[in-house]
Order: C-alpha cells, then structure tokens, then sequence
C-alpha cells in the first residue's frame, strides 16, 4: 500500500504548457504515472506531447476532472495565480492538490487555508518538491511521480519519508535505495510558513499504514510541526522512527532557505527539537548522510525488518 497517491492515481496538471510544468509532466509521464489532463485557462483544446503521449489540455479544473476522472492536481501556476488555482481545485471537489509552486504570498496562502477549511480536498504544500508512490518496476518507471522529486532515485518498499526539504528528501531516498531498502511513499510537506499538510499528518498516515514498516521525517528550524509530531510519535506511534533536523548551525533572526525556516525562539532551534526528538524516542541523525544508518538502527532496536 502506499498513503495519497498510488500507481494508478489520475494527475492532472495545472500550468502544464508551462516551461517547467511541462518538462516535470514529461518526467512523470515517463515514470509511469498517469497524467491523464493539463490545464491552462485559454488553451483548452489544444495537446500536451510528450513521446508517445498525447494529454489533452482544458480551461478549467472541473472540466479536466469531469472528462479524465483526475482526482488530484499538480499545481506549476506561477505565484500570483497559484492561490486561485488550489482554490479551483477545492471547488471542483479533487481529494488532492499539490502545490509546488514558490513564492506564494502569506496572506494569499492564509485566504487559501480558510477557505479549505472543513473540506474534503487535501493541500500538500505549497513550496514543496511533490509525491513519489514507487511501483512494482524497476526503479525509473511505473510508480506514481507529482512534482519535482528525481524519480530513479526510488524503490518500492516500507519505508515513508516526510520533509519540509526537498533536497533532503532527495538525500534520504537515495541513501535508502542505495542499501535496498525501498519507500512506500514519500512526501515533501514544503518549508512555507503555511502549508496545507503538516509532519504529523503524514505521519498518522505513515502509521496507518500496514505496509509502512518504519519512517524517517526530516524537519528544520523554525515552526512546531517537528515538535508535535514527535509528540505524538512518543504517544502513538508503533514503528521505528528517525529524524534529522537541518540548521543547527543558524543565526536566530535570520531565515535561512525556506520562508519558514526561522528561528523565532528557543524551541525553534536545531537543538530544541533535536532534544525532543531523542525525548521522544526518535533515534537522530547527527549529520544529513546519516538519516538511513539512523533508521536502520532505530529498525534493529525495535526487531523491526525494513525489506
């Protein structure tokens, strides 16, 4: 199993005709996943080629929906506009929306979340580098594949990956693949100051999940989320976790990266959380390319086997 998306989730893309929309549709085609629409106010009609694809594009969502059945977006809209796309999304009623679009406005992203508010349509991101639901081949193809994430970096496994850093994520799929140990799915929350998807809620799913079997969750200064999530991880969680907290060595004051990554006060810090973690029974990563070793070890501890 997998949590969000699987292999044989329908993706439509927003921003598709787009410079980088189309070139990261292309690389999703290609991975196998189904990207079954492209959207572009204006260009309905016309057709998205790529090899032997050919994705017909509309003017609107709910259009691109009622005709492909997409159930989830992935949103390239350029800032000013990426606020409305979610929101369009919303109103068509999709499960999923993944922004991966930087630079939204706060205040625009605050509009967003009010709005969604006690509905049924999940927001991942947005800044965020996607979702990658590794599939049954090998490891460039047949897998489900919404954003940025490089997707020959992965393999099909029990392992989930949640992050605010989309290099991170990067770095900690591989180092997995690379002792083959494969990921059942991994998430890139992104580093916004509001975003649509917490750690804590991938997190519930991850430990829902029967086929997940252990998770490594990187976080970075700034924000609770790490803090909660660990939480309840002491609390609730059944499988070996591991963490990594990135910006140890930040000035306080200064936002290092993401728009959220600022230490605003004394449990904002690396330290801060990275104590909690280990309160909490998280087994640390002390440097980046330690993140899969850490979950190994956290795996043993438990008699937990990760493939």
């Amino acid at each position: 199993m997998a949590i969000l998306i699987t292999p044989d989730t329908r993706i439509l893309v927003q921003g598709i005709t787009g410079d980088f929309g189309g070139r990261h549709a292309g690389l999703s085609l290609d991975y196998g996943t189904k990207v079954v629409a492209g959207v572009t106010p204006g260009k309905g009609g016309l057709t998205f080629e790529h090899g032997p694809h050919r994705v017909p594009i509309f003017n609107s969502v709910a259009d691109a929906a009622r005709a492909t059945g997409a159930t989830v977006s992935a949103i390239f809209v350029p800032p000013p506009f990426a606020a409305d796309a979610i929101l369009e999304c919303a109103g068509a009623g999709l499960d999923l929306v993944v922004a991966i679009t930087e630079g939204i406005p706060v205040r625009d992203m605050v509009r967003v979340k009010r709005a969604m508010a006690g509905g049924n349509t999940r927001l991942v991101g947005p800044n965020c580098p996607g979702i990658v639901t590794p599939g049954s081949g090998d490891r460039s193809h047949g897998g489900c594949r919404i954003g940025i994430a490089p997707g020959y970096i992965h393999r099909k496994g029990h392992v989930g990956v949640v992050s605010r850093s989309g290099t991170l994520t990067y770095e900690a799929v591989y180092q997995l693949t690379v002792r083959a140990i494969g990921q059942s799915t991994c998430v890139g929350i992104g580093g916004d100051p509001v975003n649509g998807t917490s750690h804590l809620d991938v997190i519930r799913m991850f430990n829902d999940d029967p086929e997940t079997r252990g998770i490594v969750m990187i976080g970075e200064i700034g924000g609770s989320t790490e803090v909660d999530a660990a939480r309840w991880i002491k609390a609730h969680c059944r499988k070996p976790v591991a963490g990594f907290i990135a910006g140890a060595t930040a000035p306080p004051g200064r936002r290092m990266g993401h728009a959220g990554a600022i230490v605003g006060g004394a449990e904002d810090t690396a330290a801060a959380k990275i104590s909690v973690f280990r309160e909490c029974g998280i087994e640390v990563a002390e440097t980046p390319s330690d993140m899969a070793d850490a979950l190994v070890r956290a795996a043993k501890a438990r008699g937990v086997a990760l493939n």
